[in-house]
């Protein structure tokens, strides 16, 4: 059965978003590691109609470039003067190729839990019923604040009866009064026949207590003229909801991310251990079988192999982790970590850092522009950045890549399995061959040849009765006497080889 496809889908995001109380435009707002408007491009995108135009005029400068940047094909509206969401809608129209025919949808920019599904569901019901327009609908417990659907004897929508005005019909009396007990809300998203939309609204005035220009007449319009106008009905109220402010916004963040775990176990095979307190971004990937422990964050374009075990108490941006690795209490941005590889705990991957197979970045260890390696060890409290370390090398304890001489980044090479002694600095640029050694506690700034032992270090030197000069009378001094003294006394022993 072939699926019904809109014609364009017109996502209104012009508005000021006030009730956010916030310096942001309420459009670039985010839940999931998108924007609320990124969420609604996307599903209008879903639905392969072949224009989907944004309207925009709040934070204009802000909001048309990013609605740019994530969907490059939007048509982007600019709303004048005229307010309400009426005028919204014929901007975009007007944005939209003149001879344009059939299904138009409207949407708005912060519904993010809405899904390109729905939309072709909302699509097809009202190209099936040949109506001129299709309200997208829920039943709710509690409708208090939203409009009312009104039908009339035939079933099909009369009228849009806001909570107000029901409020007031009530009170007086006549054909809407019990509109109040009514159920059934308007979402206010639609699918209209585009040239019923461009006729209707054009009779649209703003001739009302808020001198704006609303979308909900076209329906009286629509109905005047003959057209059916009815409702398609969803369960998932979700996917209706919109952001008006930030309570909102962590509610809405909150269900997106437990719809995304769920996705994530059921379809992906991943194990959640604790889904209160796990954070994934809505373009992460998890393979089968990988253990997500509690506290984790997986952030932008991470993706997670299968049989891996991420956690506990990890953050992970735009990081890639291959097959069977182990991250445990690490902080990861724009890293690679390879198949079998392990890291941490308490490790900061920064930017540019790639782990090779079966690689080791353990405890305290910071890396950022490196390069490590298949079976490479950085094991424990080293800052390696702007490094290449070879295949199966051993970086020993405290090393320091000395990267940085005060105006410019320098590179350090450290060859195949070579050995790098604990509490070293290796003083970039600088290049140590494969299987060279360098000695504890050296600070290495020339090239160490293959096979090489480099030992950078002062020799040592003990003076004879310092102590006691410079530190007489501490406990210092105390203990060195006490020591001497034992070494010092003769063998009192006398088991054996006394003389008679």
């Amino acid at each position: 059965m072939s699926v019904s496809r809109p014609a364009a889908v017109i996502v209104l995001a012009a508005g000021d978003g006030t009730r956010m109380k916030s310096d942001l435009n309420k459009m670039l707002h985010r839940i999931g590691g998108r924007t609320l408007v990124a969420h609604a491009l996307l599903a209008a995108a879903g639905t392969q109609a072949p224009h989907v135009a944004v309207t925009v005029r709040a934070q204009r400068e802000r909001v048309a470039p990013h609605v740019a940047a994530v969907w490059p094909q939007a048509l982007i509206a600019d709303q004048d003067e005229i307010k309400g969401t009426g005028r919204a809608a014929e901007c975009a129209l007007d944005a939209l190729p003149g001879d344009l025919s059939g299904t138009v949808l409207v949407t708005y920019g912060d519904t993010p839990l809405l899904t390109s599904d729905t939309l072709l569901e909302l699509t097809q019901v009202h190209e099936d019923a040949g109506n001129a327009v299709t309200v997208l609908t829920a039943h709710l417990d509690d409708p208090t604040g939203y409009g009312r659907i009104f039908r009339g004897a035939d079933s099909t929508v009369q009228a849009i009866v806001e909570h107000k005005d029901a409020v007031k019909a009530r009170e007086e009396g006549g054909e809407l009064r019990d509109a109040l007990d009514i159920t059934e809300i308007n979402s206010g998203i639609y699918a209209f026949d585009v040239a019923v939309l461009r006729s209707s609204l054009a009779q649209v005035t703003t001739d009302n207590a808020q001198g704006e220009k609303y979308l909900t007449d076209v329906l009286a319009i629509a109905r005047r003229t003959g057209g059916r106008v009815d409702t398609h009905s969803i369960e998932d109220i979700w996917q209706i909801e919109g952001v008006n402010d930030k309570v909102q916004l962590a509610r809405m963040g909150k269900e997106l991310n437990r719809r995304h775990l769920d996705v994530l176990m059921r379809e992906s095979g991943a194990i959640v251990v604790d889904p209160d307190t796990t954070w994934v971004d809505a373009d992460v990937t998890v393979g089968r079988d990988t253990v997500l422990q509690p506290g984790i964050q997986l952030l932008g374009a991470t993706t997670i192999g299968a049989g891996c075990t991420i956690g506990p108490d990890c953050t992970l941006k735009d990081t890639e982790v291959g097959d069977g690795a182990s991250v445990v209490r690490a902080q990861t941005d724009l890293a690679t970590i390879g198949a079998h590889a392990s890291v941490g705990p308490f490790s900061y991957l920064r930017p540019g850092t790639t782990l090779g197979e079966g690689g080791k970045i353990g405890g305290f260890v910071e890396t950022k522009n490196a390069d490590i390696g298949p079976g490479a060890k950085v094991p424990h409290l080293t800052y390696a950045g702007d490094a290449t370390i070879g295949e199966g090398a051993n970086i020993g304890a405290g090393t320091i890549f000395a990267n940085y001489d005060g105006v410019e980044k320098n590179h350090t090479t450290v060859g195949n399995h070579s050995f790098v002694g604990s509490n070293s600095v290796l003083v970039a640029p600088v290049e140590i061959g494969d299987g060279a050694y360098v000695a504890a506690g050296s600070a290495i700034d020339g090239r160490v040849e293959p096979g090489q032992i480099a030992v950078a270090r002062g020799r040592q030197r003990n003076i004879d009765g310092w102590v006691a000069r410079r530190r007489a009378g501490t406990k210092t001094a105390a203990a060195a006497e006490a020591a001497s003294a034992e070494h010092d006394s003769p063998n009192t022993d006398d088991s054996e080889g006394t003389p008679a």
